[in-house]
């Protein structure tokens, strides 16, 4: 059986996402299968020094081989080094880029691999 489908972003502004068959929201974690709204609350994110290894647990939990992680329209989000070295000692493949630009590479890789991702809709 191939593994689920990563959901698709239908729509991204500043502020604002809709993702296939998961609705609207501001902050959003996909992976393989599914996602839900990202709440940075639950691991402390902030933007320094940026997203943690816990908010990338989930996204290898449901199968993403490869992961997307966005820094914000304007890049203010960062990505904490340990994260980087959490999913390098994992094998997984990861991608860093400003929204606009993630939003694209995740949809591309999400019709043919399982690709997770981290998706923040402002600054």
């Amino acid at each position: 059986m191939p593994p689920a489908r990563s959901p698709r972003i239908l729509q991204i502004s500043w502020g604002s996402m809709s993702v296939d068959g998961l609705g609207d929201g501001k902050d959003f974690k996909l992976y393989p299968g599914g996602g839900r709204p990202w709440d940075w609350s639950e691991t402390g994110t902030r933007h320094e020094p940026g997203i943690q290894p816990a908010d990338v647990e989930e996204l290898l939990a449901n199968g993403a081989t490869r992961v997307v992680l966005s820094e914000g329209f304007d890049g203010r989000l960062r990505v904490d080094p340990a994260t980087l070295r959490f999913l390098q000692e994992r094998g997984v493949e990861i991608q860093v880029a400003r929204t606009g630009e993630a939003v694209d590479l995740y949809n591309s890789l999400a019709a043919r691999e399982p690709v997770g991702g981290l998706f923040h809709s402002t600054c």
